[in-house]
């Protein structure tokens, strides 16, 4: 059995969270905040067979897909009263997953 930790962004979030329910895959979902853009993520946990990992990464791969976004960049380190704002592009979207091995699962 493996437990898959995937953080995605909000934007990606529905569309996932009904692909891997209509597959037959429970979820728990864990609202987090990205530390680089402060932007809404959300961390699914996911345990699964070991023969459904495939599967399961399949899915989310197909739905979540890296953007690019303009954000806005505060610089307080520029010489000035005020602070100034630069939009710059970023790649956003995508997932991040962990996966680990479960040494014992209980359901009560």
């Amino acid at each position: 059995m493996k437990l898959l930790i995937a953080i995605v962004q909000d934007e990606d979030l529905y569309g996932l969270r009904d692909d891997l329910t209509k597959e037959g895959f429970r979820i728990t979902k864990l609202s987090s905040t990205g530390g680089f853009l402060k932007s809404g993520n959300s961390t699914l946990i996911i345990g699964t067979e070991d023969d459904l990992v495939d599967k399961c990464l399949s899915i989310i791969k197909s739905d979540c897909k890296a953007r690019t976004a303009t954000q806005s960049v505060t610089n307080a380190n520029m010489p000035g009263a005020t602070y100034m704002s630069a939009p710059v592009d970023v790649m956003v979207g995508g997932a991040t997953i962990f996966i680990v091995d479960v040494y014992k699962y209980y359901k009560f």
